[in-house]
């Protein structure tokens, strides 16, 4: 680089950039490291990632990472909260407002599917901390949380129908890893609309529960 001619030299640029870290307040600083986190976790996995590559990232050293988080794990845990709390409470939202039951499973669907949508990164994590058919982790307790609320709103719409209440939790636990291992899906495989997507979901959810029979069998018999 030259220092005479309108360019600046080597020494000044790291000047500079030294400058502006500085000027970072300490919780732009904390914001910053978790969009880095949050990036790196989303891409390699929470066992992949190193507190070197959040640093290198970041363009600090390491212990400003220790500084703010006390290492990965407490990054890694704040990610999470954030994107359970996000998630929760956009479903949570949905089913929580007036309306019919039908119109909630839409709405609940679409939330899911929105959050896909604008926080693909942070429904990665998610997943990969526990998997929709997972009994563990964050996210399997994010949808046995969904699970207790959609519970209460079928109770409610089974005994409108004369269905039994009691079998509520049942199907709440299909409806929620349905729509939850659909998401998984969509994540990836982004050849259908949002709207679309959950049109059909509703549409299986919906029309399944409208036909069902008030005490179900199994039709084969047990050799």
């Amino acid at each position: 680089m030259f220092g005479h001619d309108g360019l600046v030299t080597q020494t000044q640029e790291t000047t500079a950039a030294t400058t502006s870290r500085a000027r970072m307040t300490g919780k732009q600083r904390r914001e910053q490291l978790l969009e880095v986190g949050r990036k790196l976790f989303a891409d390699k996995g929470f066992e992949a990632t190193t507190v070197e590559e959040i640093a290198a990232k970041a363009g600090v050293s390491k212990p400003v990472v220790y500084e703010h988080f006390g290492g990965k794990e407490g990054l890694y845990a704040v990610v999470v909260d954030r994107e359970i709390r996000s998630l929760l409470d956009g479903i949570t939202g949905a089913l929580t407002s007036n309306g019919h039951a039908r119109r909630l499973l839409e709405q609940a669907a679409l939330a899911l599917l929105d959050y896909v949508e604008n926080s693909t990164d942070g429904f990665r994590i998610l997943v990969r901390d526990s998997p929709a058919g997972q009994a563990t982790g964050s996210y399997a307790s994010l949808l046995s949380d969904v699970a207790s609320q959609v519970e209460y709103i079928l109770a409610a719409e089974f005994k409108r129908q004369k269905l039994d209440p009691k079998t509520a939790p049942i199907y709440a636990q299909m409806l929620v890893g349905m729509v939850a291992l659909t998401g998984q899906w969509w994540m990836d495989s982004r050849k259908f609309k949002k709207a679309d997507v959950a049109a059909h979901l509703v549409n299986l959810a919906w029309n399944g529960l409208g036909g069902m029979e008030p005490k179900p069998i199994l039709r084969t018999a047990k050799k």
